[in-house]
């Protein structure tokens, strides 16, 4: 169950871009140190050695899928990237089952009302995030619309956890 947590939009691009420039450089360390070796190993001097340095690469990247999920997924200094790919990732299941969310909460379904209500607040957030304001008057026109209506219902408006069952909940092929 994915949670929104507050979050400040600078000190998250500051960490986040320090993260990326982290991992860039430990990869590039590692394609140039692993493509050396290769070609030292198994190169020809003076040789063709392009499919050596390529190896080396690949071997690299390889070994950076494995560093990215044992390593340092876990690392503090990774946690702004970590959520803010989180939040994405649960945004984007929203986002596949959308057409039956709108659909549900036209007929006034207080299950979709509250997973479209956390859509909204983890889409506003992830604005936030990253700096895009072009779309958030657009998305707070509709954020406020749904809140009232909400409101008027009686429905908690403070929906920043996504409950999976919510999402198999609008699935037609659950009901």
């Amino acid at each position: 169950m994915f949670e929104i947590q507050p979050m400040n939009a600078d000190t998250y691009r500051q960490k986040t871009r320090r993260s990326t420039v982290m991992i860039a450089l430990i990869f590039l360390a590692l394609a140039m140190a692993l493509s050396t070796l290769a070609v030292a190993f198994f190169g020809t001097p003076g040789g063709d050695n392009l499919r050596f340095n390529v190896g080396g690469v690949f071997v690299a990247v390889l070994l950076m899928v494995a560093l990215m999920r044992k390593v340092f997924w876990t690392q503090p200094w990774m946690r702004p990237a970590v959520y803010s790919w989180q939040l994405k990732r649960s945004l984007m299941s929203v986002t596949n089952v959308m057409h039956h969310v709108t659909a549900a909460v036209e007929q006034g379904d207080p299950v979709a009302m509250k997973l479209l209500r956390f859509y909204h607040l983890g889409l506003n957030q992830m604005h936030q995030l990253d700096g895009n304001s072009s779309d958030h008057t657009q998305l707070s026109h509709e954020m406020e619309q749904h809140k009232q209506r909400m409101q008027a219902l009686n429905i908690d408006t403070e929906q920043t956890r996504l409950d999976p069952a919510w999402l198999a909940a609008v699935k037609p092929s659950s009901r």
